[in-house]
């Protein structure tokens, strides 16, 4: 359809990405990493120097971050990053069982090479990562895997829903420090994953996907006082 003739007056160049994004960005991160621990308060003022931003952004991103369920606002007290507990565990990976699944199924209908080579990056970063002892890198680059995973079904939603998910899984991981498998041993999980994609085995794979899925609950658990 033209616009020719319409009143286009109220439209807007559209920026790449305005400044309240890139700051929930650099907010979500430091929690996916650690650097906000759970139960941390965020202050206005302290972040929007150490981001050099005013507060008007700030605020906008961190009601983001609120509406995506990372921070907890507290009246009269100001905002928390969100502390998740046992039940919040199992629902997190719930949900990323259910989503992976889904995502998976459509890979194996799909062009499975294609998405076997966007494995190979994170997959390769894992075995450096743990080469290294870096649990950081090793952190990133899990969620990398599971990212591309995903990205392969081709679904926008499946993303949009993992990458939420994925924060908040590394925030589960905060719990699981001492109880870690060891990083050869999550690489292994990863390339047997892999592994069943290849070999095209729908039943081999979501075996392996869930049973990496249950393993990660059972070891975050295992961590947390008071979990059943």
């Amino acid at each position: 359809m033209s616009t020719a003739g319409l009143d286009v007056s109220e439209l807007e160049p559209v920026s790449r990405r305005s400044t309240a994004e890139i700051v929930a960005d650099r907010i979500r991160t430091a929690i996916m990493r650690g650097t906000f621990r759970p139960g941390t308060q965020l202050g206005e003022v302290e972040l929007a120097g150490r981001l050099g931003v005013s507060r008007g952004p700030l605020r906008e991103a961190m009601q983001r971050l609120v509406a995506e369920g990372l921070l907890r606002s507290e009246r009269h007290r100001g905002l928390f990053v969100r502390e998740l507990g046992p039940d919040d565990v199992r629902d997190v990976y719930l949900a990323r069982t259910a989503v992976e699944r889904a995502a998976v199924l459509q890979v194996l209908a799909g062009d499975r090479a294609v998405a076997v080579q966007a494995l190979a990056g994170p997959l390769a970063a894992m075995a450096d990562a743990a080469l290294a002892g870096d649990p950081v890198a090793l952190g990133d680059a899990d969620h990398e895997f599971h990212a591309a995973l995903v990205a392969a079904s081709g679904s926008p939603r499946l993303c949009r829903m993992t990458d939420g998910l994925l924060v908040e899984t590394r925030m589960c991981l905060a719990a699981l420090q001492q109880t870690a498998p060891p990083a050869p041993d999550l690489v292994r999980e990863h390339e047997r994953l892999r592994d069943a994609l290849v070999d095209g085995d729908a039943e081999l794979l979501l075996d392996r996907l869930e049973a990496h899925m249950d393993d990660a609950v059972a070891r975050i658990l295992a961590a947390m006082p008071g979990a059943a």
